[in-house]
């Protein structure tokens, strides 16, 4: 029934039906960062619960190929009018930390599930140990708010009052979350509504048959690409700046192997499960949606026709040993996971660039802030609790243009909220929001700028939250003689005897006349920069994003009078330069890995990963703490072996296996 004629047919009605439900949830949303930031997604799934259409001009991008069937399996007999709802990162691994709230609802016909509609949205608030439940100090899940696991929140169209009045005793904010949550359901049913016209056109055995061509389709296409790319096995990492409160880096580690059309992303080598939010709750599915966010970026970057589905993960296998960062055991925290999938996407991107490095860009930003601020409206002495905006750094240089200033590539679907809304509904006053100047990586063609973004508070013990904080060490790197971007910061009162700077610290506690300044990371920047066009340097130096000392500095363009100089620029140019490799990672990532080579961490990783998981972070803390002076491999020997003289109960493996190269 379903040529390719009808299958287009099909997959326009069902990417319409999402639209649908997404503009329902924009216009009828309670919080701001629903509404305006956009934090949300919804979907349509078939009767397995795997996602098959959603939408792309509203909401986030994360999650064309999350799979609801866990959590579904979790409720009993699911009724007409029915809504299941989780916002448990341990229960059925759909949520993946406790402000996302996720709902599903079954579409029935002729008395039988023929698909499920479903969504989240992220709640402003949902209690715990700080203001919006989410910070990289907190240590285990609990402290990140209540939970609730996969249960009805809807029977046959009538809402559960005492969930209700449950989460509402527990949160800060409990008309925003209601709100948002009542929203979503109607987003819900308007997918119902759309799902059954659907069956009415093409039928019911149709529309199931439709459906699953629709996955088998996006499989097809994403073999194709990796059929379009060679075979082979490449490696990367990358780092996260701080793992917790200790300030030591967190590094991930991608061994990426293609074979034909299928891939193998084996994250054997990144670092265990830590004692702080970092961790990613993937329940070790192969699958799992917040492993594949950057593949997905890579797909539909080379096939921009791609349908978003989960068909899409079916060539991929993902490998996360038990008890890693990538996949913790409970009850650790996950609230700041999007952080640590920052620097995921940023691997994966790694990898692909080395098996493709014509067709891809160079780093994103890879850090996309998010500002909630609580604190005392004077005008009313009520509290109030917001998301100020988003802070997105640059998108990483392309192969044929300049990387998108202030809107990083895998943080774009991240909407600013209008200045305007922001001062109406919250007590701050602006007094910056732009671009950063020189922020972008120098190249051929320049990394995207850095987003930044300072305003006052008026009350006293103002509380901000800015979760993701991260890149204020390790920077977002360059390709193919491109440099690595700008660093991120935050700072307390710049430029008055009062400064201070935080740098990746995500909460402070401010007090009426402060002002804090926030700014993101650039893009990395792609090819070498004497090769850029002189006349792009000069328009960029007049457009204010590249000062005329980093024009000279970094593209070997001399600017006078607002002109080039042509002479001066010819032999500034004409200096030898040292040949580029793939990467440019920047004085601060080099440096650090004299001392901690990469045989060095694999050693550290080889010693952790035999030991029970519970003394893994403790482990690596100390390890750390003993290196002082030591380099490579065997410094780490070294300083393990102190450790284990220091606490003689630390469990001792035996012969050391070497992580996997």
């Amino acid at each position: 029934m379903f040529d390719r004629t009808n299958l287009q047919v099909l997959a326009n009605h069902a990417r319409a039906a999402a639209e649908n439900m997404a503009h329902t949830l924009h216009r009828t949303a309670h919080s701001a960062f629903v509404k305006e930031t956009q934090d949300f997604t919804v979907m349509l799934m078939d009767r397995s619960g795997a996602t098959f259409a959603v939408p792309m001009e509203l909401g986030a991008t994360w999650y064309p190929g999350l799979t609801y069937h866990r959590a579904i399996a979790m409720v009993d007999d699911y009724r007409p009018g029915d809504v299941a709802f989780t916002n448990d990162p341990y229960s059925g691994h759909v949520a993946t930390h406790a402000p996302d709230t996720h709902l599903w609802k079954p579409v029935f016909v002729d008395g039988e599930i023929v698909a499920w509609t479903g969504g989240h949205i992220h709640n402003t608030d949902m209690g715990g140990a700080v203001p919006a439940s989410l910070s990289r100090a907190l240590t285990e899940i609990h402290q990140e708010g209540i939970r609730f696991p996969p249960m009805k929140l809807v029977r046959e169209g009538v809402f559960d009052e005492t969930i209700l009045r449950i989460m509402s005793t527990n949160v800060r904010k409990p008309d925003l979350n209601i709100g948002d949550i009542k929203a979503l359901v109607g987003a819900l049913n308007t997918g119902e509504r759309k799902i059954q016209a659907m069956v009415r056109k093409f039928g019911k055995a149709g529309f199931i048959e439709g459906v699953s061509a629709l996955l088998d389709h996006a499989e097809a296409q994403a073999r194709e690409v990796l059929r379009s790319m060679p075979d082979g096995t490449w490696g990367f990492a990358d780092y996260a700046d701080e793992d917790s409160v200790e300030a030591n880096p967190c590094r991930l580690k991608l061994t990426l192997t293609i074979k034909g059309d299928e891939a193998v992303l084996d994250f054997t080598g990144s670092d265990p499960q830590l004692g702080s939010s970092l961790n990613v709750p993937s329940g070790g599915d192969p699958r799992h949606t917040m492993l594949l966010v950057g593949v997905y970026y890579v797909l539909y970057t080379l096939n921009p026709k791609l349908l978003l589905n989960t068909g899409l993960t079916r060539p991929f296998t993902c490998i996360t040993p038990q008890g890693s960062v990538l996949n913790p055991v409970h009850p650790a925290a996950v609230g700041m996971r999007s952080l640590t999938c920052a620097r995921l996407r940023s691997v994966i991107f790694g990898a692909f660039s080395q098996a493709v490095p014509e067709r891809l860009p160079a780093a994103p930003a890879g850090n996309n802030c998010i500002v909630n601020v609580m604190t005392t409206d004077e005008r009313t002495s009520r509290t109030i609790i917001t998301a100020v905006n988003p802070v997105v750094g640059g998108g990483g240089a392309m192969p044929h243009r300049d990387g998108t200033n202030g809107s990083g590539a895998d943080a774009a679907y991240l909407k600013n909220t209008p200045i305007e809304i922001t001062e109406t509904e919250t007590p701050v006053e602006f007094v910056k929001y732009g671009l950063a100047k020189d922020s972008g990586g120098a190249g051929r063609w320049r990394g995207g700028l850095a987003t930044e973004m300072a305003f006052r508070v008026f009350a006293p013990d103002s509380r901000i939250t800015a979760r993701n904080r991260d890149r204020s060490f390790f920077r977002p790197w360059g390709v193919l003689g491109g440099k690595a971007a700008g660093l991120s910061d935050m700072v307390v009162n710049p430029g008055t005897e009062h400064e201070r700077r935080l740098g990746n610290i995500d909460t402070a506690v401010l007090q009426p006349g402060d002002v804090l300044d926030i700014r993101s990371a650039g893009g990395g920047g792609r090819g070498d920069p004497h090769e850029r066009e002189p006349w792009q340097v000069v328009q960029d130096v007049r457009r204010g994003y590249v000062s005329p000392a980093a024009a000279e500095r970094d593209y070997g363009v001399v600017i006078r009078g607002g002109q080039v100089d042509e002479q001066a620029t010819q032999r500034l140019r004409a200096r030898q330069r040292p040949a580029p490799g793939h990467f440019h990672f920047g004085p601060e990532r080099e440096g650090y890995e004299a001392q901690w080579t990469p045989a060095a961490y694999d050693r550290l990783i080889a010693i952790l990963r035999d030991m029970p998981i519970h003394w893994r972070f403790f482990a690596k803390t100390e390890i750390f703490r003993r290196m002082k002076g030591r380099s490579g491999p065997e410094g780490v020997q070294a300083a393990f072996d102190a450790v284990c003289e220091r606490f003689p109960e630390l469990p001792r493996p035996g012969p050391v296996r070497e992580a996997a190269e």
